[in-house]
């Protein structure tokens, strides 16, 4: 496989792939349900870490 042969199927099928993966993320985030979790999520860095005694 040389460089330019490469370079096309990265061009077209590089691109698919790249957009049916965003689609996937974003359908993944808006799924019914998600907002609990996200919500969870949310919350981590405002949780208190319990001291190691």
């Amino acid at each position: 496989m040389d460089y330019s042969t490469f370079r096309q199927f990265a061009d077209s099928w590089g691109l698919v792939y790249l957009f049916i993966l965003f689609v996937g993320i974003i359908a993944f985030t808006f799924r019914p349900g998600s907002k609990k979790l996200a919500d969870e999520i949310a919350q981590i860095p405002l949780k208190e870490d319990k001291p190691d005694v």
